[in-house]
């Protein structure tokens, strides 16, 4: 009976082990808890593009040919024109962005 609760426990380990990360990683300070640098939608490289959650190389390159064809940004919610930016996307971006000159001012938010 005993080695039978032995490999019960051991089965149970094995099987809830990866649980514990998910949990632990919660209580560790994350990377993005620290305030985020806001990215100028007319002036960021794709590379600065892809720091933005959810925007990766493909998204990063439609962001800067749409600014390229239209003349930048006008307002930050054109970044829903972009194909893959609905807005449940948009709404966690929003407050990364910023649509200022692009030679410019990071802080100059619509």
């Amino acid at each position: 009976m005993t080695s039978t609760l032995t490999r019960l426990a051991l089965v149970l380990s094995l099987a809830l082990g990866p649980l514990a990360v998910p949990i632990a990683a919660q209580d560790a300070p994350a990377k993005s808890a620290a305030t985020p640098a806001v990215v100028n939608l007319n002036a960021a490289t794709p590379e600065q593009l892809e720091t933005l959650p959810g925007i990766g190389p493909r998204a990063a390159q439609r962001i800067v040919e749409y600014r390229t064809k239209n003349g930048g940004f006008k307002k930050v919610e054109d970044l829903m024109k972009i194909q893959g930016i609905g807005e449940r996307s948009f709404l966690r971006l929003r407050p990364l962005v910023t649509v200022g000159s692009p030679k410019g001012d990071a802080r100059a938010q619509q």
